[in-house]
Parts: C-alpha cells; sequence; structure tokens
C-alpha cells in the first residue's frame, strides 16, 4: 500500500473528487442568459439555481455517514460522483424550471455524500507521514478552487453558445470517476463497518464547545454575504456595460485563480501575522466589495476582485484552522460536519436574505447588493478586532499573573 500512495496516479485520483466542491455555483455566469428563459420566474428564482446545491450538500452530509455504513467510503463516493454527473448534464437538454432546480438539488446532493470524505481519506493514507500529510491536505485545500476556476473558464466559453451548454462542465466527473474507481484502492464494506464500530466504542460521546458555536455562526455569516459576489456579480458586469456573460465568467475564474496561491501559502502569512489574519481578511474581504460597488471599469473591477479574493483565501482558512484548534479532539468530525452544513445553509438561503434586505434599505440593485455584503464584512471584521484584543489581552493577564 506504501508504494502505491506514493504514486503520482494515486495522489491525482485521491485528489481529483475534490474538484468538484466549488463547482456547483460556477453557473452563475449563464444566469443573465437564463432571466428570460422562465417565465413567471422572478430573478431571486433563477438565482436560487446556483444556490441550491447548498442545500443538497446539506442533505448529502447527512446521509454520507450511513451511506459509508453500509457501503462504505469507495461505493458512496462513486455514487455521489454519478449522481452529479447525471444531474449536473440534465439542463443541457432540459428546459423547464422546475425539473432544472431538482436537478440542481440532486448535484449538490451527490456532491455532498463525499464532501467530507474528500478530507478525511487522506489521513487514512498518510496518517503516519505528517510531512506528507500536510502536503497533501494542502493540496485538498486548493482542488476545489482549482475545480471552480477550471470551471468557470470553461463556462466562459460556454455561454457563447447557450445557457444550456454552460452545464457541459459537469462532464468532468466522467475522466475523475474513472480515475478513483481504479486506481483508489479501498476496503470493503464489512471491514470498515468493523472499523467504524470500535472507533465509536474508543471515542464515546461527542460533545461541541463555545468556539464551535461561534465559528459555526461566523461561517454562516462569511458565506451569506459572500455568495452575492457569484450570482449579482454578472448581471453587474452586464447591467453597467462592463462586459458579457462571458466576461463575468472570466473575472470568476481569476478571483478563483488568486484565493489558490493565497489559501496555499497560508501557513507562510499565518507564520508571520499569527492571529492578525483574522482580522486583516476580513477588512480586505469588506473593501473588495465596496470596491466592486463603485466600480466602473473592467480593469478597476479587476483590482477589486483580486482584493476580495486575497482577503477571503485568508480569512475562511483562519476560521477553519481556528476550529482544528478549538473543536474536541474526539468531536472534531462533528464540528466540521456542522460548519459544512452551515456553510450551505448560508448559501442556499443568501438570495432570500440578500434580497429582504436589499427590499428593507432600497437598495435592490447588483451594486446595492454588494454594498451590503461589503457592510456585513466590516460588522464581521469589527468582531474580529474584539477577538483579537480580548484574546491577546487574556494571554497578557495569564502571563502577569504566572509572574506574580
Amino acid at each position: 500500500m506504501k508504494a502505491n500512495q506514493d504514486r503520482f496516479i494515486f495522489k491525482a485520483s485521491l485528489l481529483s473528487i475534490s474538484l468538484f466542491l466549488m463547482m456547483a455555483p460556477q453557473i452563475a455566469s449563464a444566469l443573465p442568459l437564463m432571466y428570460h428563459a422562465f417565465k413567471g420566474v422572478q430573478a431571486a428564482g433563477v438565482q436560487t439555481l446556483s444556490t441550491i446545491p447548498n442545500f443538497g450538500i446539506v442533505a448529502g452530509l447527512l446521509i454520507s455517514p450511513f451511506m459509508v455504513r453500509w457501503f462504505h467510503e469507495k461505493a458512496t463516493i462513486i455514487i455521489g460522483l454519478l449522481v452529479t454527473l447525471i444531474a449536473g448534464t440534465f439542463p443541457m437538454y432540459a428546459s423547464a424550471y422546475v425539473p432544472i432546480l431538482i436537478s440542481r438539488f440532486l448535484i449538490g446532493l451527490g456532491i455532498g455524500l463525499f464532501n467530507s470524505l474528500a478530507v478525511s481519506l487522506i489521513p487514512q493514507f498518510y496518517k503516519r507521514d505528517e510531512d506528507e500529510l500536510a502536503r497533501m491536505i494542502g493540496y485538498q485545500n486548493v482542488m476545489g478552487s482549482v475545480g471552480a476556476a477550471i470551471a468557470s473558464f470553461l463556462v466562459s466559453y460556454l455561454v457563447t453558445i447557450s445557457w444550456h451548454a454552460a452545464f457541459a462542465i459537469y462532464l468532468l466527473v466522467i475522466p475523475v470517476l474513472i480515475l478513483f474507481a481504479l486506481f483508489v484502492p479501498l476496503p470493503h464494506a464489512a471491514a470498515a463497518r468493523q472499523t467504524n464500530q470500535t472507533e465509536t466504542k474508543a471515542t464515546g460521546s461527542h460533545q461541541i464547545n463555545r468556539p464551535v458555536v461561534v465559528i459555526s455562526i461566523l461561517m454562516f455569516l462569511v458565506f451569506t454575504f459572500y455568495m452575492p459576489f457569484s450570482y449579482e456579480l454578472p448581471s453587474l458586469i452586464v447591467n453597467e456595460g462592463l462586459g458579457n456573460a462571458s466576461t463575468a465568467a472570466l473575472i470568476a475564474g481569476l478571483s478563483t485563480l488568486v484565493s489558490i496561491p493565497i489559501g496555499a501559502s497560508f501557513g507562510f502569512f499565518f507564520k508571520r501575522l499569527h492571529d492578525r489574519i483574522f482580522p486583516l481578511g476580513f477588512v480586505l474581504v469588506a473593501a473588495g466589495f465596496l470596491l466592486i460597488a463603485v466600480a466602473t471599469n473592467i480593469i478597476f473591477l479587476f483590482i477589486a476582485v483580486v482584493i476580495l479574493g486575497f482577503g477571503f483565501g485568508l480569512g475562511v482558512p483562519y476560521l477553519y484552522n481556528w476550529l482544528d484548534w478549538a473543536a474536541p479532539e474526539q468531536s472534531l468530525n462533528l464540528a466540521t460536519t456542522i460548519v459544512l452544513v452551515l456553510v450551505n445553509i448560508g448559501c442556499f438561503i443568501s438570495p432570500t436574505i440578500m434580497d429582504a434586505l436589499a427590499g428593507a434599505v432600497g437598495h435592490g440593485t447588483p451594486r446595492g447588493m454588494m454594498v451590503l455584503s461589503g457592510v456585513a464584512f466590516i460588522c464581521i471584521a469589527i468582531y474580529a478586532v474584539g477577538h483579537y484584543l480580548h484574546v491577546h489581552r487574556t494571554q497578557a493577564n495569564v502571563a502577569g499573573d504566572s509572574r506574580d
């Protein structure tokens, strides 16, 4: 097994399933072409096509443990990939809103079946080599962004054909399905059930603590107010004459590319900035949204998107690292699942919340939505500053008491 896990084809096959974790919303660039395709459906309903997969992911996350118990990891992942392929490509040849909406939910369900497994499988193979484990986890963290970037660039071309063609990005599941099925060996279901029973007895009861609750709420808010960047940016670009749907997809792809090296270099930044990354990251996200709201040309918009991507690439990994430090060791999987569920609920209900807020303040335009998100991230950054000061004041007091 050791020789096998050192092979490039094995590593590529294991990591490849993570390509689809952030791909579902990437069809948002096709939304301007879809607003007139569904008669009687409001804009928020069409935008839901880009966010409802997150609701499906929640369902998949909840179902996945039961699937693993009876079919084990490999079969669960293969089933998830098949559902993703079939549901993802369904809108290529469908035109009715409701069936497409259902297929978008199902693609989320498929992704949810292997979402947590994409992370938890890596320690199974590399837990005895800390350096290689850290390296593989680092690669896994950026694979979702790589997949999203690839999808964005493909969509930038496909939307020039039709909005139906944009959904061809999910044909990428086929080579990944073949690679994973052929080159990632995993134990059979019977052995898995015995292992799961042993681990359950060993770990005992699971619980979450206050930091896990705080982090979960923060992640819910972060993704609720970040999602307008995905589903409102195409409308802003088209409505303001800054470009077309293809331009929007290219900008989205470039923003994702920015977050890849930032996320991969998180350890470098954390070593030098420590907890200051928390407020700094979300100050940059807030600045990015506000600059997008006032952008008057595509170059200015691109600079704003880079700032936004840089901040997001610092702030979100910090929250995941905080979760690793703060969650009870025996409950880390439970804590991670809770966070992932709230993240995806936040993504799903984002259009509804943003529409309600926009209605309350009278700013329902894409620029107004960007301002609302910018203000929300200013509030999150203020909390981050308060958290930073509180932690360091507490540490200083503890150090002072120890000297006394």
